[in-house]
């Protein structure tokens, strides 16, 4: 499978599936039917939002966005989602 376009947890993930790592389901249907309905409840944007920002960040939001290929409003949604999961991880600089 090409991996061009994964980000480094997705790579991981696709790696360790093709060197046999993972167990199938005994009940894949039932399973996949709590994942698809996991994923609609997950996706569903029905609220908006609307913050001030400075320009300056703004501009490097959409700029980032950019070079992902991404809107940046999904950019910001992003980030927020993995800063309420634990996932965006605060490095030093």
């Amino acid at each position: 499978m090409k991996m061009k376009n994964l980000d480094k947890e997705e790579r991981e993930i696709m790696e360790s599936v093709e060197r046999g790592e993972w167990i199938a389901t005994k009940d894949q249907g039932k399973e996949a039917e709590k994942l698809v309905s996991a994923a609609k409840t997950t996706l569903v944007k029905d609220m908006r939002m609307n913050i001030r920002i400075s320009r300056r960040d703004l501009n490097a939001l959409k700029i980032r966005a950019m070079q992902e290929g991404i809107p940046y409003q999904t950019l910001v949604s992003s980030i927020i989602h993995k800063y309420l999961s634990g996932r965006l991880i605060e490095r030093d600089n």
